[in-house]
């Protein structure tokens, strides 16, 4: 097969991981920067430029698209798909994946444990938020935030309207969410490829930091997950229609839940914990898929 990975950085540990699976399997790959590249729009004639040349010859695309370019890269994956190319993120997953609010409103249709949120507006509406979501201490999230940037516990009702009232004065769009605390700083990393997990990893914070991201200091160390923790990651990347997808999970006492679902998660952390080669089998998806296409 002809790939295309699209990415920013052909030199970050994902990118070069994924190219180089795709190429022990015997497939050609390349690696293309989707701000790079232009659409061209016309009467049953879409066309993607890279380099000001046409972009053809395209069996399958793997999309790495940042947080900062999501508008622009579901724009050039949206183009593939006009072009019937397959690719293992649909424009619409990408966007839909990347707003905090709509993902945990699908997930909560689906009848996926998630924690309390809220989302309100009115400045006058905080003391009732703050009770909603059980009191302080709770965390609150900007909606467009990535690698626990953005993400803020108040340990006090009084941090709480600070803060919020802080996002509010900013015109910022925010959650409130209920602080799980016997998940003790930690969370769960499932990376689901298809239908099923093929890796996952627990992340603990570091110390005095209750966000477990890896990019926060978190460190990471393999994890076998319950067949309940399986099915709820499976069954929320099916919700928001993603194919490869990063579960970020907390053990509660009430049972698995929801915190983010990452469209685009990285390799290197879960790889890294877990010795198991994930750049395959994101790779022997895309085979199977091409299969059935």
């Amino acid at each position: 097969m002809n790939i295309v990975i699209l990415s920013r950085n052909g030199s970050l540990y994902s990118t070069k991981r994924l190219e180089e699976a795709a190429k022990e399997r015997g497939h050609d790959t390349r690696v293309i920067s989707h701000t790079h590249c232009y659409v061209v729009m016309e009467m049953d004639k879409p066309t993607i430029f890279f380099n000001n040349k046409p972009i053809t010859k395209v069996d399958a695309v793997i999309p790495r698209i940042g947080s900062s370019v999501t508008y622009y890269g579901s724009a050039i994956i949206r183009q593939f798909e006009m072009q019937k190319v397959y690719t293992t993120l649909t424009s619409n997953a990408l966007i839909r994946s990347r707003d905090k609010l709509e993902t945990l409103q699908l997930l909560s249709m689906e009848g996926i444990g998630i924690p309390k949120t809220v989302f309100a507006r009115h400045p006058d509406d905080i003391d009732h938020v703050i009770k909603q979501v059980g009191g302080a201490p709770l965390i609150i999230k900007l909606i467009q935030g990535t690698q626990g940037l953005g993400v803020v516990l108040a340990d006090t009702k009084k941090a709480a309207k600070s803060v919020i009232e802080a996002f509010h004065g900013m015109s910022a769009n925010f959650l409130v969410q209920e602080f799980i605390k016997e998940a003790k700083g930690a969370d769960i990393r499932a990376f689901v490829v298809g239908d099923k997990v093929v890796g996952a990893m627990k992340r603990q914070g570091s110390e005095d930091e209750f966000r477990s991201n890896l990019h926060r200091g978190g460190k990471g160390s393999t994890i076998i997950l319950t067949k309940d923790e399986e099915r709820i990651a499976v069954k929320a990347a099916q919700a928001l229609g993603l194919e490869i997808a990063g579960v970020d999970l907390l053990q509660s006492e009430r049972g698995p839940l929801i915190i983010e679902v990452n469209s685009s998660p990285g390799l290197e952390g879960i790889e890294t914990s877990t010795g198991i080669d994930i750049a395959a089998e994101v790779i022997k998806h895309i085979e199977r898929k091409r299969l059935i296409l």
